[in-house]
């Protein structure tokens, strides 16, 4: 592994006003520390970067499921169910839900 700003992040520490990183030829480090804090190690950095990563993992569903809401129009189809008293937008959500259960 290695440094990460998603680790660093996970710390608590925010790019640009507490660190900097550089990469150079693939390798990562910390080009600059302006945080008063003292510099987390590398190994702190890289378990921060697992939990965020886990974090980040475990929402997959609900990217995959927002995607998939993005694409409906869902004020035009609940006007319209409450006009036809049909249940399309709730069948709609339903079938998105389905797709991508909660883990």
């Amino acid at each position: 592994m290695a440094i990460t700003a998603e680790g660093l992040i996970q710390l608590g520490y925010k790019p640009e006003i507490d660190f900097s990183l550089q990469n150079d030829s693939g390798d990562t480090y910390i080009k600059s520390w302006m945080s008063g804090d003292a510099q987390p190690t590398v190994s702190a950095i890289e378990a921060a970067e697992v939990l965020w990563q886990a974090a980040y993992d475990g929402q997959a569903y609900a990217r995959a499921r927002k995607a998939k809401y993005d694409l409906l129009n869902q004020d035009e189809m609940r006007y319209d169910d409450t006009k036809n008293s049909t249940t399309t937008w709730v069948d709609a959500i339903d079938a998105i839900k389905a797709a991508h259960p909660k883990p």
